[in-house]
């Protein structure tokens, strides 16, 4: 049982040249990080690399200027990377890259995470999109005022089915109170620009201000000839009077990433393990690559090379949110959003290989499938997705006397659908490159469409029994109603036994009540304590073909099985810490603030796809059951400091340890093999981090130098494998 994963990281030199045609930039943007801390109660000091929240959980959040020091443009999820207990690796330098993203989070993988975007639910972050986008195609990381990570719980009221093990808060800028633009370009190698224009009206009318955005990347890949490029296009208005905010957002994101697909190395194969050098764009190579029957070298395995492969999204997603202000205790806020998403994976490959010629066989019985396919060898495979989700979310707060009650709820109605599909690869249309849209398909192998509903609700009261000691108390409810269909099903896996590959029908998940109970107390008026407790679920996937998720299973039966006995995974997380926040006269070190916290995890009723037929290098699915696998315990201790060396230098560290072990063991395949996970650690979830990012600022010029070290990690699930310790500058 190996978990690969291909990822490849480049380090690239990068020349920035900002233009600003009013003072937008530098000073604009601190005041604008001030005035949200000051709202939300974090702490605020200038040229600090984290803010340390004061709430009953573990939170800290990166401000915008310390986002784009990291490098201008670096999507939400990449500026992470320097917060404690975070893992991430990616395949380029920005983060983009959404197929080679691998973030854990305290033993937490990405979809186990929950996110957002002032608020607005961006799903559970699967390649395979069913729910949601990830933060940068929702968001110009340039637009981004701050991300605030909740590394163990987040809040009561976070919109999300999947926020297990803690969640991502992204919050966009507001517009600026100048009328003014901002010009910012990046070169860099492998043929990297970047452009980045923002326009702000400055206040106009009475209340209003208003900004709008463009943005075009490319830039080469690292290790084949293909460009990852795309469009962004942000706006925001906002009218702020007596009676109340009105916000209104919308981004438009269109953006084509060609990738690598990565493959387990078999035993005893010649071939360079993990990795599928494309042939694009020497179309003479890739003819002579294949044999007369479309087959590539036997030598290959399951290493061959394909022609191209690519991620195609468009999303558009937008918000209108009204706070009103009822009276000086009462604030009613509502907001309702959009999110439509057309997307599709590419790759052009072999005809004669990983079963397909068993597949063609059902659809195009006796024919030549060359022919067939355009006469090169060469078929276009797509997985489409289409997402259409519409919703509001509304909270009441209420001030009475020591007392601060919030009550609010969510819904959110989602028709997603997904298709596999085959195209021709014919020489004379050679133009079909990774940037285009296939038309005229062959056939469709198989179709999913399900529709979702959401709905969540949560009551809390912050009570300030003293002026020093608050006590915070609430629960939520998380409630889901799914049910799949099958328009299209995959003809040469439906049988009389087996009438359906992809299963159809209805589950509701209903979790009433899941408590949180929390504490801050004002120790020093430089320090505090805090300790929250907090029981979070995280929904079934609904993805039709992907992923684990009971509507991809690979029948009826293994559905209504899973249906009656399977439970959505849980967990309690227990955190206590201390917060401090000092000026000092040591020597060189003028000023302190840091972290430390501990937690305890006990994660219940882990979900795993065990699979009866090994597929491995297959295009063509084989039969899955999905089942509750057993527990997952956890422990870990974050710090995280700051350290101020006068008004020019600062110090930042974050050392984290994580212990993630399983509890069970499990029972696999045909023959019932049990699994020995029970008392192994969670593959690729390191015991160790270390971050650190050495700053200064002197006036105009500002450098930082970074280090990330990331400790000895398993690969499989019985550990018999691992990855060494890497440290990178």
């Amino acid at each position: 049982m190996r978990i690969t994963r291909h990822v490849a990281r480049r380090a690239a030199l990068m020349m920035t040249s900002a233009l600003s045609l009013a003072a937008m930039a530098g000073a604009a943007h601190a005041a604008e990080a001030a005035a949200a801390d000051a709202a939300d109660g974090s702490a605020t000091v200038s040229e600090l690399v984290v803010t340390m929240a004061k709430t009953t959980r573990s939170a800290v959040s990166l401000e915008t200027t310390e986002i784009q020091k990291i490098l201008p443009g670096v999507s939400p999820l990449k500026a992470i990377q320097a917060l404690p207990g975070v893992m991430l690796q990616t395949a380029d330098p920005w983060g983009n890259n959404e197929q080679n993203e691998f973030l854990f989070v305290h033993g937490f993988s990405t979809q186990q995470l929950g996110y957002t975007l002032d608020g607005v639910p961006l799903g559970d972050q699967q390649y395979g999109n069913y729910n949601g986008l990830s933060p940068s195609r929702a968001i110009t990381s340039e637009n981004v005022a701050r991300i605030v990570l909740s590394s163990g719980a987040g809040d009561l009221g976070t919109a999300s089915t999947s926020n297990l093990g803690g969640a991502i808060d992204t919050f966009s800028s507001d517009p600026q109170a100048e009328l003014g633009g901002r010009i910012q370009q990046t070169f860099g190698s492998y043929d990297t620009h970047r452009t980045f224009l923002r326009l702000d009206s400055g206040n106009f009318g009475d209340g209003n201000s208003a900004y709008v955005s463009g943005l075009n990347q490319d830039q080469r890949a690292w290790d084949f000839n293909g460009h990852q490029r795309g469009y962004q296009f942000n706006g925001k208005f906002i009218h702020e009077g007596e009676a109340g905010k009105l916000t209104v957002f919308v981004d438009y994101n269109d953006k084509v990433e060609p990738n690598e697909d990565s493959i387990v190395h078999k035993a005893g194969e010649t071939s360079a393990p993990y990795t599928r050098p494309f042939l694009y764009p020497n179309l003479a190579a890739a003819l002579a690559y294949l044999g007369a029957d479309g087959a590539p070298p036997a030598s290959a395995g399951s290493n061959f090379s394909n022609y191209h492969s690519a991620a195609q999204r468009t999303d558009q997603i937008g918000y209108v949110k009204y706070e009103a202000k009822l009276n000086e205790t009462m604030t009613w806020s509502n907001q309702a959003y959009f999110h439509h998403d057309e997307g599709r994976g590419i790759v052009a490959g072999p005809i004669n290989q990983a079963g397909l010629p068993a597949l063609f066989a059902v659809y195009y019985p006796g024919q030549d499938l060359k022919t067939v396919f355009g006469g090169t060898g060469y078929a276009v495979r797509t997985t489409q997705y289409l997402i259409n989700r519409v919703g509001p979310l509304s909270t009441f707060n209420w001030t009475l006397g020591d007392h601060k009650i919030e009550a609010g709820a969510w819904f959110e109605q989602n028709n997603s659908a997904t298709q596999r599909a085959w195209y021709p690869f014919a020489e004379a249309n050679h133009d079909l490159t990774p940037y285009d849209i296939p038309v005229n398909k062959n056939f469709a192998q198989y179709a999913s469409q399900i529709h979702n509903n959401v709905f969540q609700y949560h009551l809390q009261d912050q009570w300030r029994i003293r002026p020093d000691l608050l006590l915070q108390a609430g629960f939520k409810g998380s409630l889901q109603f799914a049910q799949g269909k099958v328009p299209i099903q995959q003809k040469n896996l439906a049988t009389n036994t087996n009438p359906t590959l992809l299963p159809t029908g209805e589950i509701d998940t209903k979790e009433y009540f899941l408590p949180q109970v929390g504490a801050v107390w004002d120790a020093t008026p430089h320090e505090q304590a805090f300790f929250n407790i907090q029981k979070n679920l995280r929904q079934f996937v609904t993805y039709g073909a992907g992923g684990l998720s009971p509507w991809s299973l690979g029948s009826q039966a293994a559905f209504d099985l899973f249906k009656k006995t399977a439970n959505p995974e849980t967990s309690w997380t227990y955190e206590a810490g201390v917060r401090t926040k000092r000026s000092l006269e040591l020597g060189p070190v003028t000023g302190v603030e840091g972290q430390l916290s501990a937690y305890h995890v006990d994660f219940s009723d882990r979900l795993l796809q065990i699979s009866s037929t090994p597929v491995i290098g297959s295009l063509v699915a084989g039969a899955a059951i999905l089942a509750n696998v057993g527990s997952v315990k956890t422990d870990g201790v974050d710090l995280a400091a700051t350290l101020h060396f006068g008004p020019h230098f600062a110090f930042y560290d974050a050392l984290s340890y994580n212990r993630s072990i399983y509890q069970d063991n499990y029972v696999t395949g045909a023959s019932s093999t049990v699994v020995k996970t029970a008392g192994k650690s969670v593959p690729a979830s390191p015991d160790w981090l270390n971050k650190f990012v050495l700053s200064t600022n002197w006036r105009a010029f500002q450098g930082q130098l970074t280090g990330d070290y990331v400790g000895k990690r398993y690969a499989t699930y019985t550990n018999d494998l691992s990855v060494k310790s890497t440290f990178l500058i």
